[in-house]
């Protein structure tokens, strides 16, 4: 009987190590504060297109 209970807290133990260690991989954070920079850069780009497009219509020759 006591064999599977240390079976069974060795596997308790490496399974909670597993899950304190860092994996490196990006988190739910790490995704939306990403994606809400290229959402800013996006609306940027989108201005500046309508201020270089309005001022060179506004050109006449």
């Amino acid at each position: 009987m006591l064999t599977p209970m240390i079976l069974l807290w060795t596997f308790v133990k490496e399974h909670v190590r597993r899950l304190r260690e860092d994996e490196g991989g990006y988190t739910t954070e790490t995704v939306l504060v990403t994606a809400a920079l290229v959402a800013l850069a996006l609306v940027v780009i989108a201005l500046l297109v309508k201020v270089v497009t309005d001022k060179a219509n506004s050109i006449h020759m």
